[in-house]
């Protein structure tokens, strides 16, 4: 494994845009710190978000894993863009030619991604603890290890979403182009749940539910919005005379349903590299 990862880690160092989005992405990582610097004051009203409780355990570890899914996009860009790479410098084919047989070299791609995965986990982890302690209101040992289930649900969400474009950038050999059948995939599973809900089982719930199994939505239920789940928002929701019903905890169902989907996405990019005339 560690020579596999070894081989891959080579290839990025020496590949320039690779760098920078890594760079990018941990910098934004990082830069969840500086909501907590977010102050104004109008008037007599001084709001300052830190203090809203975003940071509080166990909150902060289902905030902090909520937001930095968003940047996993610039990883992504990595893991399709070292694919293109592969069949533009021809570095697969001689890889192949050195010895690596297909099977190793699909699982060199994937022990990059479970690594990526990894590293941004602890990367989280730690960001996410050195704020709750200067700033949560909750600091017994009991509260600050409780929710760390947050943290399995972004590890499982970013390697299920790196596998697929590591499956599309094998497919389509172009990363642009791997980028774009990812959003056009997205576009086609609320096709199927319009579909689903409109004509074929006529419930929108049970649209839903069948919508729940596929690819990019059981990656999306892992992590649930935590807006809603904020005191703040709820006393003007109460007010206002709308209450959330959401079910925040993390689902063991949709983790499986994500790391079969991964499983699927891994065995088909080896199928089709062990099919293609390379």
């Amino acid at each position: 494994m560690f020579r596999l990862l070894n081989i891959e880690f080579h290839k990025l160092k020496h590949n320039r845009a690779s760098r920078v989005l890594s760079i990018i992405y941990f910098a934004l990582l990082t830069s969840i710190a500086l909501i907590a610097a977010i102050k104004f004051d109008i008037g007599p009203i001084k709001f300052h978000l830190a203090e809203q409780g975003i940071f509080n355990f166990p909150y902060i570890w289902h905030f902090n894993t909520y937001v930095a899914a968003i940047f996993k996009f610039f990883l992504l860009l990595v893991i399709v863009s070292m694919m293109a790479n592969e069949y533009s410098y021809k570095t697969l084919k001689q890889n192949l030619i050195d010895g690596l047989s297909k099977k190793e070299f699909i699982l060199s791609k994937f022990y990059t991604v479970v690594a990526f995965a990894f590293v941004s986990m602890v990367f989280v982890f730690v960001t996410s603890l050195v704020l709750g302690l200067i700033y949560s209101d909750f600091n017994e040992l009991s509260i600050i290890l409780s929710d760390l289930d947050y943290l399995l649900a972004f590890f499982v969400k970013l390697v299920g979403f790196f596998s697929f474009g590591l499956f599309l950038g094998i497919l389509i050999k172009r990363s642009a182009f791997a980028v774009g059948a990812m959003i056009v995939w997205y576009c086609v599973e609320w096709l199927i749940y319009g579909i689903l809900g409109w004509k074929v089982v006529n419930n929108w719930d049970t649209a839903q539910s069948i919508k729940n199994f596929l690819p990019l939505e059981a990656m999306q239920n892992l992590i649930i919005e935590p807006g809603s789940r904020l005191g703040a928002v709820k006393s003007i929701a109460n007010q206002i005379g709308t209450e959330f019903s959401k079910d925040y905890s993390v689902s063991f169902t949709n983790i499986i349903i994500v790391l079969i989907w991964t499983a699927i996405f891994i065995y088909l990019s080896y199928f089709l590299l062990k099919k293609r005339d390379l």
